[in-house]
């Protein structure tokens, strides 16, 4: 079975009760319960950012922390100066912005084969991690 790492917004369309389509929901919500899943503390703080703010998911606080604790089972990569390093070459390498060099670094940290992410580019592969973009049509009826 694959491993796989997701991106802030596959949590944060997952944790969303409006303001998402709900076929973008669903999707994120599937996600999020296949075995082997992963992600990092960074995926968690940025979480929290778009969790608190009133423009985004504006989450009560207690809501916030049941989406979190049932995150807290999966393996989660901590951020490390190897991390950082590797995400500073596939900054340069493939012109990704920072952010999401690191959370590419991660997922290869922790040998995950795919990456779901909407932000990245789809299909790229980067050491053996294939970034997909799971709320394409294309991908989304495969």
């Amino acid at each position: 079975m694959k491993t796989a790492f997701v991106d802030t917004n596959i949590l944060v369309y997952a944790a969303s009760e409006s303001g998402v389509e709900s076929r973008k929901r669903q999707i994120a919500r599937e996600i999020t319960l296949l075995p082997h899943l992963c992600i990092s503390v960074q995926v968690l703080n940025e979480f929290i950012s778009c969790a608190r703010n009133p423009k985004k998911l504006n989450l009560p606080r207690q809501q916030e922390i049941q989406w979190l604790q049932e995150w807290f089972c999966l393996t989660i990569a901590d951020l490390t100066i190897a991390d950082f390093q590797t995400a500073l070459e596939i900054h340069l390498r493939y012109q990704l912005s920072h952010w999401d060099s690191l959370i590419v670094a991660s997922a290869i940290s922790l040998n995950c084969s795919l990456l779901y992410s909407e932000d990245m580019q789809h299909g790229l592969m980067i050491e053996g991690l294939e970034i997909i973009n799971p709320f394409l049509e294309e991908t989304a009826q495969s």
